[in-house]
């Protein structure tokens, strides 16, 4: 486009510190943020949110999405998502599941795949993934709903098996770890997004041309590989569509925080 950016780094209570920094910046076009669906769970989350992502924030357009994968460590006496199924209801609360925090999108998978597995196991909460990787390829904790890109180089060095990606496509960077539902459980479906979004306010003209832009920066073939090779789907779709997802992501990851009783302090 023609124009310097410069990147602000605000990391911290779950994308919340970043995200208020969007909120609350002049509606110029100038300042716009990267968001994940963490936008559509933290509401649920925190008693408090110093933002409201309905009337504070425009959705621009999304990025990419991404999957997660069921890990397990070699110890683990089941080598797909059935028998690991069967092994959580022999041991009820015994199998653990380590997640990258409270309420996050890790935590999330595990709570989803509990449900619609129907299976009792027990959420590990650490600080970070670092700390959650290392403890389950030492064998601390039994597995974790994790990303391609940070697994892959420990399940080809045969430390963590790969039972299934969470979404509804194989990913190429995995091309022999089924999905979900070629596994035997169709009825679970857990895809993350990275997107675009502004203050409310900027104006529409601004919002359809950085909108119009990332789909096309998107589209180009070394965007897509790179894209590919992290275990991340080029997926541009505008405000509308990109409101609606945040709407349908709200209703979908609520239920299933309220069903978990899962807070954030």
């Amino acid at each position: 486009m023609g124009q310097q950016v410069l990147v602000d780094n605000r990391g911290g209570a779950n994308t919340v510190i970043g995200t208020d920094a969007v909120a609350k910046a002049a509606p110029d076009g100038y300042t716009i943020g990267l968001t994940t669906s963490t936008l559509a769970t933290v509401p649920h989350l925190l008693a408090t949110l110093p933002f409201d992502p309905r009337k504070d924030l425009v959705m621009v357009s999304t990025m990419v999405t991404t999957q997660l994968v069921l890990v397990v460590h070699p110890s683990v006496p089941a080598n797909s998502v059935k028998e690991f199924i069967a092994l959580a209801r022999s041991k009820p609360n015994e199998i653990t599941f380590a997640a990258v925090g409270t309420g996050s999108s890790t935590h999330l998978a595990g709570e989803i795949f509990k449900s619609v597995a129907q299976v009792k196991m027990l959420h590990v909460p650490y600080k970070g993934t670092a700390p959650a990787l290392t403890d389950l390829i030492g064998g601390q904790v039994h597995s974790n709903f994790d990303t391609p890109i940070t697994s892959l180089p420990h399940v080809r060095a045969g430390k963590l098996k790969a039972l299934a990606v969470t979404g509804s496509q194989r990913l190429p960077s995995m091309p022999e770890v089924p999905t979900f539902a070629e596994a035997g459980l169709p009825e679970y479906d857990m895809q993350l997004w990275f997107g675009i979004i502004a203050p409310a306010g900027t104006p529409k003209d601004i919002v359809d041309k950085i909108a119009a832009e990332t789909a096309r920066v998107i589209a180009l073939p070394e965007v897509k590989e790179q894209f590919l090779a992290q275990g991340l789907d080029g997926f541009a779709i505008g405000p509308a569509k990109m409101r609606a997802l945040l709407e349908s992501d709200l209703e979908r990851f609520g239920k299933v925080i309220k069903a978990a009783g899962i807070k954030i302090e």
